[in-house]
Protein backbone atom coordinates (compact mmCIF):
# COMPACT_ATOMS: atom_id res chain seq x y z
CA UNK A 1 0.00 0.00 0.00
CA UNK A 2 2.66 2.27 1.06
CA UNK A 3 4.86 1.95 -2.40
CA UNK A 4 1.37 2.46 -3.92
CA UNK A 5 0.92 5.39 -2.58
CA UNK A 6 5.03 6.66 -3.40
CA UNK A 7 4.34 5.77 -6.69
CA UNK A 8 1.67 8.15 -7.24
CA UNK A 9 3.42 10.77 -5.27
CA UNK A 10 6.89 10.62 -6.07
CA UNK A 11 5.79 12.04 -10.08
CA UNK A 12 4.50 14.73 -8.66
CA UNK A 13 7.03 16.03 -5.76
CA UNK A 14 9.76 15.58 -8.64
CA UNK A 15 7.69 17.86 -11.09
CA UNK A 16 7.16 20.43 -8.08
CA UNK A 17 10.99 20.25 -7.24
CA UNK A 18 11.74 20.69 -10.95
CA UNK A 19 9.29 24.17 -11.23
CA UNK A 20 11.02 25.51 -7.73
CA UNK A 21 14.73 25.32 -9.43
CA UNK A 22 13.84 26.15 -12.67
CA UNK A 23 11.97 29.16 -11.39
CA UNK A 24 15.03 30.06 -8.96
CA UNK A 25 17.16 29.53 -12.25
CA UNK A 26 14.99 32.37 -14.09
CA UNK A 27 15.45 34.75 -11.56
CA UNK A 28 18.64 34.54 -11.65
CA UNK A 29 19.28 34.86 -14.87
CA UNK A 30 17.63 37.98 -15.05
CA UNK A 31 19.49 39.50 -12.22
CA UNK A 32 22.51 38.11 -14.23
CA UNK A 33 21.33 39.74 -17.35
CA UNK A 34 20.67 43.07 -15.34
CA UNK A 35 24.12 42.63 -14.07
CA UNK A 36 25.87 42.41 -17.05
CA UNK A 37 24.17 45.24 -19.42
CA UNK A 38 23.76 47.19 -16.12
CA UNK A 39 19.95 48.12 -17.45
CA UNK A 40 17.72 46.15 -15.82
CA UNK A 41 14.43 48.41 -17.32
CA UNK A 42 15.88 47.50 -20.78
CA UNK A 43 15.45 43.77 -19.86
CA UNK A 44 12.13 44.62 -17.85
CA UNK A 45 11.12 45.95 -20.88
CA UNK A 46 11.61 43.19 -22.96
CA UNK A 47 10.01 41.07 -21.20
CA UNK A 48 7.02 43.06 -21.46
CA UNK A 49 6.77 43.09 -25.04
CA UNK A 50 7.71 39.18 -25.02
CA UNK A 51 4.21 38.70 -22.57
CA UNK A 52 2.02 41.01 -25.11
CA UNK A 53 2.90 39.13 -28.06
CA UNK A 54 0.08 37.19 -29.60
CA UNK A 55 2.30 34.93 -31.66
CA UNK A 56 0.98 31.03 -31.22
CA UNK A 57 4.24 28.91 -30.33
CA UNK A 58 3.44 25.63 -32.08
CA UNK A 59 7.20 24.08 -32.05
CA UNK A 60 6.73 23.86 -28.04
CA UNK A 61 6.32 20.77 -26.70
CA UNK A 62 6.62 19.90 -22.59
CA UNK A 63 10.25 18.91 -23.56
CA UNK A 64 11.37 22.49 -25.02
CA UNK A 65 9.31 24.74 -23.00
CA UNK A 66 12.05 25.33 -20.39
CA UNK A 67 14.15 27.32 -23.25
CA UNK A 68 11.49 29.28 -23.86
CA UNK A 69 12.19 32.94 -22.52
CA UNK A 70 8.51 33.15 -21.15
CA UNK A 71 6.09 30.02 -20.81
CA UNK A 72 4.88 29.20 -23.84
CA UNK A 73 1.71 27.45 -22.62
CA UNK A 74 0.49 30.72 -20.68
CA UNK A 75 -2.76 30.67 -22.66
CA UNK A 76 -3.22 26.87 -21.52
CA UNK A 77 -4.81 26.68 -18.96
CA UNK A 78 -4.44 23.51 -16.42
CA UNK A 79 -5.82 22.66 -13.07
CA UNK A 80 -2.46 21.20 -11.83
CA UNK A 81 -0.01 23.63 -13.88
CA UNK A 82 3.76 22.87 -12.62
CA UNK A 83 5.02 25.49 -14.82
CA UNK A 84 8.92 26.33 -14.94
CA UNK A 85 8.29 30.25 -15.79
CA UNK A 86 7.54 32.05 -13.29
CA UNK A 87 4.88 34.91 -14.03
CA UNK A 88 6.21 37.03 -16.32
CA UNK A 89 5.03 40.22 -13.86
CA UNK A 90 6.94 39.33 -11.17
CA UNK A 91 10.37 39.09 -13.06
CA UNK A 92 9.31 42.59 -14.34
CA UNK A 93 8.58 43.81 -10.64
CA UNK A 94 12.13 42.36 -9.50
CA UNK A 95 14.17 44.08 -12.22
CA UNK A 96 12.31 47.68 -11.75
CA UNK A 97 13.10 46.75 -8.16
CA UNK A 98 16.80 46.48 -8.72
Amino acid sequence: MIGILLAILAPIAAALVQAMISRRREYLADASGAMLTRYPEGLASALEKIENSTAVMRSANKATAHLFISNPFRNVGSVLNFSTHPPIEDRIKRLREM
